[in-house]
């Protein structure tokens, strides 16, 4: 399709004038914003960034430079949905508006070069695994410390920098198996999106989902060869790339005949929800999109419709629970994970003041939008410390990290894990 330069967008896919009207910029999504809480900036609202786009669309405005910053500056967190009176899908006008920019607004030289590094190695699960003993040596040797400790990453680009800062503390490698028998009579036969990051950086947390899994009686099959799901590219405007990985994580769960398909990520759980409405177009996938979308639920949801088998025991810790954004506003799965923290005996769970708001992860947010990122996730250490909790529990792995750092910025020891770890601790009595 030939962009037509006097138009902010194009005719593919812009985002939809019926979504658009439906907001009656009543100004409820504002406090529940967290780039209008931190600045203030109409502009810099849900509702701002929905009327950026009510004036792109009818010819007022072109895609200037600060019409497409203050649609960057937007997490995605979709806290905005969750408090809007109206129902606006703001989830669909913002990735509309972002595949938009990606298609027809010029990025700087510096832009382009981190965004292609980003989704040339992070989506990439056989590039993570290259890299994975070369960070592992880096941490291993002492050069780590040393570069933390003697100022150097100040000298880094920033996007360098917030890089290493999120990068967790790599331990050995934790293979799942293609096929997990379950233990006893089996009730359920289960699919495990295993993710990108996750998968090879944080494994124990893959491990402890088919734990858990086994000891509820499911049968746990997850395809070795499955690709990222295109979560963190459908956030960025990347459409086409993330619809070729969404086609073959369909091809290969349809080949594993599974009953649901589990995630632990909320931006991947929530990501592979919406392959029906991503794939409408396509004849040949449109309906097998929506058939596997109806199978897929988040580990804290699917535990909590099933009735629990595997016997609890006690884990005396204070544990505050974090909401990741996309768990808690794109999945409206919010009460399974505190449901499923609360029945582990010796668990004393504590809410955070202000869960609504985002961490500052986001995806890649916290690489290209750093400085906010990291404004956020002290803010959010800041109500962790005061909470004086043991563990923050959350549900996706980039809130894990994105918290993780912000605490060892402050100086805080509080322990940041999945919530499936506190579940397969209780169960299989693994150490923390």
């Amino acid at each position: 399709m030939t962009p037509d330069s006097k138009q902010a967008f194009d005719l593919h896919h812009p985002p939809v004038p019926e979504l658009i009207n439906q907001c009656v910029h009543c100004g409820f999504c504002l406090p529940a914003c967290p780039t209008y809480v931190l600045w203030g900036n109409e502009m810099d609202s849900p509702r701002g960034r929905i009327y950026l786009m009510k004036i792109a669309s009818e010819g007022a405005t072109a895609m200037t430079d600060p019409w497409v910053q203050h649609i960057d500056t937007c997490l995605g967190c979709m806290s905005c949905m969750t408090a809007c009176p109206s129902g606006v899908d703001y989830a669909k006008l913002i990735e509309a508006t972002r595949a938009q920019i990606e298609r027809r607004h010029s990025r700087s030289a510096i832009e382009r070069l981190q965004r292609w590094m980003i989704f040339n190695t992070f989506p990439r699960v056989d590039r993570l695994r290259l890299l994975k003993p070369f960070l592992r040596a880096y941490q291993k040797s002492g050069l780590q410390a040393f570069v933390r400790g003697s100022g150097l990453l100040k000298l880094l680009p920033r996007q360098l920098s917030a890089m290493e800062a999120l990068m967790p503390k790599l331990g050995t490698s934790q293979r799942i198996a293609p096929v997990t028998s379950a233990r006893g009579e089996k009730r359920r036969r289960v699919g495990l999106l295993l993710g990108c990051v996750q998968r090879e950086f944080v494994p124990e947390i893959n491990a402890a989902t088919v734990r858990v899994l086994t000891a509820e009686g499911c049968e746990v099959v997850a395809p070795p060869n499955q690709p990222c799901c295109g979560a963190l590219m459908v956030h960025a405007g990347e459409e086409t790339p993330a619809l070729d990985l969404a086609r073959r994580v369909i091809d290969i769960f349809e080949q594993a005949k599974v009953d649901v398909i589990i995630t632990n990520a909320g931006g991947c759980g929530s990501n592979v929800r919406e392959y029906g409405y991503q794939l409408r177009d396509d004849p040949q996938y449109a309906g097998r999109a929506v058939r596997f979308s109806a199978k897929c639920k988040d580990i804290s949801e699917f535990l909590e419709e099933l009735d629990p088998r595997a016997t609890r025991t006690a884990v005396n810790l204070r544990v505050a629970y974090h909401d990741s954004c996309h768990l808690q506003h794109a999945q409206r799965v919010r009460t399974q994970p505190r449901s499923q923290l609360s029945a582990i005996p010796g668990v004393e769970l504590l809410d955070l003041p202000e869960s609504a708001l985002c961490c500052g992860s986001a995806g890649i947010y916290n690489l290209v939008q750093s400085n906010t990122a990291d404004a956020l996730a002290n803010r959010k250490a800041q109500h962790i410390s005061s909470a004086k909790a043991d563990v923050v529990a959350t549900g996706n792995v980039g809130c894990m990290l994105q918290i993780a750092a912000a605490l060892e910025r402050q100086g805080q020891k509080t322990r940041v894990l999945h919530t499936i770890q506190l579940i397969d601790a209780s169960i299989n009595q693994t150490s923390l």
